[in-house]
C-alpha cells in the first residue's frame, strides 16, 4: 500500500466497539495523497451507521492539482458526525497569522468551547479581520500560487524520478515523499549525511511514524532557483554514493 493511503477500507476489522473516532488527514502530509470520490463514498458507507466521529484534517484542501478536494462532511449522513479542521496558513500563505477554524455540528461546538475558553483566548483582532477578508474575497493571488506550486511540483517530480528515486506524483500540498531505500541507509542517516555533505535539509520519513521509514520529505515551497540548486546537490550526493 502506498504510504499515505488509508487502510480502513482494506482492514474494516480495525473498527471495534471501542472505536470512537476516525482521523482523515487528507490531502495528506507528507506524501500529497488525496482521497478520490469513490474512496470517500466507501468510507462514508462504512461509517454512516456507526457510532463513530470523523475528524477530518483539511488544512491543505485548497492546494490540489487537477482534482478538487471534497470533504467527507459533504456526503449524506456525514455532516452530523464530522469535525472539519481547517485554516488559512496553507490556502492563503498566512502561516504567521495563526488563524484556524473548525466546522462541526452545534452540539459538538458547544462542548469544545467549554475547553477552548479556558486554554486560550483568541487570535489577534488584526489576524481575524485579515482572515475574514481572505475568506470573503476571491483573491487572484491564491490561484496564481496554486499554479506556481503545480509547476514546481512537476519540476521536482521529474528531477527526483530522473535520479532513480521512486516517488508518487503528489496530488496536493507542496511536498514530495521519495523512497531512499535503495541507498541502504535509514531515513535519519540519509538526512544527516545529506545536510552535512551537501548542505541540503530534508525531513526523514521516520518522523511520520514507522511507515515512513525509508523515505524523505522534500518541500517545494521555495523558489525555482533554490529548488534547482537543492536538487542538483542531492543528485551529486547520490552520484557520490554510486546510487
Amino acid at each position: 500500500m502506498t504510504f499515505g493511503k488509508i487502510a480502513l477500507l482494506r482492514c474494516p476489522t480495525k473498527l471495534t466497539d471501542k472505536t470512537r473516532c476516525v482521523l482523515l488527514p487528507y490531502p495528506s502530509n507528507p506524501c500529497g495523497a488525496i482521497l478520490k470520490e469513490d474512496e470517500l463514498q466507501d468510507i462514508a458507507s462504512l461509517l454512516r451507521e456507526k457510532d463513530v466521529f470523523i475528524l477530518s484534517d483539511e488544512i491543505y484542501s485548497e492546494l490540489t492539482y487537477g482534482t478538487a478536494h471534497r470533504s467527507i462532511a459533504s456526503f449524506p449522513g456525514m455532516r452530523e458526525k464530522t469535525i472539519v479542521i481547517n485554516g488559512l496558513s496553507k490556502s492563503h500563505a498566512m502561516t504567521g497569522w495563526r488563524v484556524g477554524f473548525i466546522l462541526t455540528p452545534k452540539y459538538l461546538l458547544e462542548e469544545m468551547i467549554k475547553i477552548h475558553v479556558y486554554n486560550t483566548v483568541c487570535a489577534t483582532s488584526a489576524s481575524q479581520y485579515a482572515s475574514l477578508a481572505a475568506l470573503k474575497t476571491d483573491l487572484p493571488e491564491v490561484d496564481r500560487m496554486i499554479e506556481e506550486y503545480q509547476q514546481r511540483r512537476d519540476y521536482v517530480y521529474d528531477r527526483i524520478t530522473s535520479m532513480g528515486l521512486p516517488v508518487e506524483r503528489p496530488d496536493g500540498l507542496f511536498y514530495a515523499f521519495p523512497s531512499i531505500k535503495k541507498t541502504g541507509m535509514s531515513s535519519e542517516e540519509f538526512t544527516h549525511k545529506l545536510i552535512q555533505e551537501a548542505k541540503v535539509a530534508v525531513i526523514p520519513g521516520s518522523a511520520f511514524s514507522s511507515y515512513g521509514e525509508g523515505y524523505i520529505r522534500i518541500s517545494y515551497a521555495n523558489s525555482m532557483d533554490n529548488l534547482k540548486e537543492g536538487l542538483d546537490r542531492i543528485e551529486q550526493f547520490l552520484a557520490k554514493m554510486n546510487v
